[in-house]
Order: C-alpha cells, then sequence, then structure tokens
C-alpha cells in the first residue's frame, strides 16, 4: 500500500452511504496508526482482544470521543472486563454470554449496546446462533433489560463466491425484518454490522449498517505489527 491511511479512509468514506458507520478496525495496529486515523476523522475502533485494548485505552486516554467496538469472540470470564472497556460488543454469541453480560451490566451500571452474532450458513470456524436457535432464544433475550440490544452480526464462511456472500448478507437483513416485526420490549433490529476489508461492498448492498475494515485501512498485520495474525481477516 503506497497511499497514506489518511488517503485511504477518505477513499473509502466517499463510497460510503451516510448510512454507514465506518468502524476501523485496529486489532494488532500500533496507537501511532490508530492516532493517524483519528487525525483522518476516525472515532470508532475495533478490537478483539481485551488486553491489547485495555494497553491502548490508556495510551489514547487523551482522545476521550474513540467509541470502543468488541469484535472478537468473547469468553465469558471476561465479559466484566469488556463492559468496562467497551461501548459496543458485537460478538454476543450464545444466550448464556447474554445473560452474563446483562447481570455484569446491572452490576457495573452500565448499559452496552450489543449486536446479536448468527451464522446465517453452517460454519465450523465462526461462533453464534444458527438461525433456529436464535429464533427459539429471542423470547429469553429480551429479558436482558440491562443490554441494549441493537441488531444482528454476521462473518460469512470462507471458500464463498461473491453471489453466495451477497446472500448471507440479504439473509441477515431479512432475518434481521423478521425479528423487528415482532413486538420487544428490548430488542431492535437498528443495526447490522457485517462486512469486512474483502466484502464491504457486498454487505453495504445487503444492508450493512456497520462495516468492520482493517486491511484495507492499515494494510496487513503482518507489515505492521509483531503480534501474530489470527485467522479473520478484517
Amino acid at each position: 500500500m503506497t497511499s497514506s491511511i489518511s488517503e485511504r479512509i477518505a477513499t473509502i468514506r466517499a463510497e460510503l452511504p451516510p448510512s454507514v458507520r465506518l468502524i476501523a478496525v485496529s486489532k494488532q495496529v500500533p496507537t501511532e496508526l490508530m492516532r493517524e486515523a483519528y487525525s483522518a476523522g476516525i472515532r470508532d475502533f475495533g478490537e478483539s482482544r481485551i488486553q491489547e485494548a485495555a494497553s491502548k485505552q490508556k495510551e489514547l486516554q487523551d482522545l476521550p470521543d474513540i467509541t470502543w467496538h468488541f469484535i472478537g469472540h468473547l469468553q465469558s470470564n471476561k465479559a466484566k472486563k469488556a463492559l468496562e472497556l467497551f461501548n459496543w460488543i458485537h460478538s454476543v454469541d450464545n444466550l448464556h454470554l447474554a445473560q452474563r453480560l446483562d447481570t455484569l451490566a446491572q452490576q457495573l451500571g452500565v448499559s452496552p449496546l450489543v449486536c446479536l452474532q448468527v451464522k446465517i450458513l453452517p460454519d465450523p470456524h465462526k461462533s453464534g446462533w444458527i438461525i433456529p436457535e436464535l429464533l427459539a432464544d429471542l423470547p429469553a433475550l429480551d429479558q436482558c433489560q440491562n443490554l441494549q440490544i441493537q441488531g444482528l452480526m454476521t462473518i460469512p464462511p470462507l471458500g464463498l463466491d461473491e453471489g453466495e456472500i451477497l446472500n448471507v448478507f440479504k439473509h441477515t437483513h431479512k432475518l434481521a425484518q423478521e425479528i423487528a416485526s415482532q413486538p420487544w420490549s428490548n430488542i431492535t433490529m437498528q443495526h447490522l454490522s457485517m462486512g469486512m476489508s474483502g466484502d464491504y461492498q457486498l454487505a453495504i448492498q445487503g444492508g450493512a449498517t456497520m462495516v468492520r475494515l482493517g486491511t484495507i485501512l492499515f494494510g496487513h498485520r503482518s507489515q505492521i505489527s509483531h503480534i501474530s495474525p489470527d485467522k479473520t481477516v478484517f
């Protein structure tokens, strides 16, 4: 990548409809590059490791208007720390975790914004509800009064062609509409968190309101950080 971070951000923003929120996925990205993104107007940063995020937040505490998004798999034993660090949790992937977060949120006096992670197609490499289980769990999720359930998050399986990926996003949008048509007290479907560096344009076609972009903004992690990369390419 020869262009600067600010140039890449400007290019992406010019493509995004006003209704789509750009989340810069900064996992494994050093804080000096995050500061460059901040200077270019980014205020939403996505992280997937609790310890890494805690360290970065200390380094960036002079930038108080950042909104922090947790986008990785969240273990139940790290739920409390996630609530202390993050405004959004995109990856609530089972009922037990949602109920744990709800209990802890009440104790901490917070009301996190969350998305429910769903698997539209079978995928042994991803966490999340399959559709029948999510629909069955909705009444219990609606009892989580300390969570602001805002919508759905999905990640398509690897190896799909563009048409199949678009169908995953469209199916997620349709599922959200189906859920929203029911009279819930604490569940809304205002947001669809879907789309990463390789497929965000398809996600926008499918109805995304938040895209999670890392590589296309910051470059490949192996080139910018000593931290070993994980398998999900944002």
